[in-house]
């Protein structure tokens, strides 16, 4: 007899277990590396915006490494070329308490963030130079008026790529299984090599990441039509 298709074996028991692990894994992965890079982006944004070559420079090669070498690649330079600077005792500790997580949202955060601040970049160039100068001689100082005037605006003009961003960073997550991260996708390839159900193993992970990307799709209409609504 041929390959006889059966999920059953896979949704039950310690395979049914991990592949929930994978699932928690890889969200926690996504929300945090979102949350950090978008926060490190807006950080970037007003840096850059200060008229002040030095640090203009240093977030334009900020930006330009992140965006020019693969992802995979950065993911291997903090969890392994990172780790040699630090002293033994630290590299246990870490080890112990699962670094490959955490140099995995370093690293994917750091990567968003370049893109986001690019995007947010983006939204800042289209709003006129005269808002700036009307905000500050109203009293308010750079950073309050990047806060309640600039900001507020480029988000807006930079939402439909920063949701564009969302869904790419959580497909981008199954990269960080290169570390030995065990989310979804590194679970799918255990599960596979334990269970020899091939087919099943990645068809059930192949559905897991197309649902969660509708949602975010669906999630990303739905903040876009609000927006428009708002701007009418």
């Amino acid at each position: 007899m041929g390959y006889q298709l059966d999920f059953s074996k896979i949704l039950q028991g310690e395979y049914l277990d991990l592949i929930l692990q994978g699932i928690q894994t890889t969200m926690v992965l996504f929300v945090l590396s979102w949350f950090f890079g978008l926060l490190l982006a807006i950080v970037l944004t007003v840096v850059r915006a200060v008229e002040f070559r030095p640090t203009q420079l240093l977030v334009a090669a900020f930006v330009e490494y992140h965006r020019n070498v693969p992802v995979l690649i950065q993911l291997f330079v903090w969890y392994f070329g990172f780790a040699v600077v630090l002293p033994d005792a630290v590299n246990e500790y870490l080890n112990d308490i699962g670094a490959e997580i955490g140099y995995a949202i370093v690293a994917l955060a750091l990567n968003k963030a370049a893109y986001m601040s690019e995007d947010f970049r983006s939204g800042m160039r289209s709003i006129h130079p005269a808002q700036m100068e009307a905000a500050r001689s109203i009293g308010l100082t750079y950073l309050g008026a990047m806060r309640w005037v600039i900001l507020p605006q480029a988000w807006r003009l930079a939402l439909p790529a920063l949701l564009g961003q969302t869904l790419i960073l959580f497909k981008g997550t199954s990269l960080a299984a290169g570390i030995g991260v065990a989310e979804l996708s590194y679970q799918a390839r255990y599960i596979e090599e334990q269970s020899f159900r091939i087919f099943e193993a990645y068809g059930i992970a192949t559905a897991i990441y197309m649902l969660i990307s509708f949602v975010i799709m669906w999630l990303t209409s739905v903040l876009s039509d609000r927006f428009r609504l708002r701007v009418k």
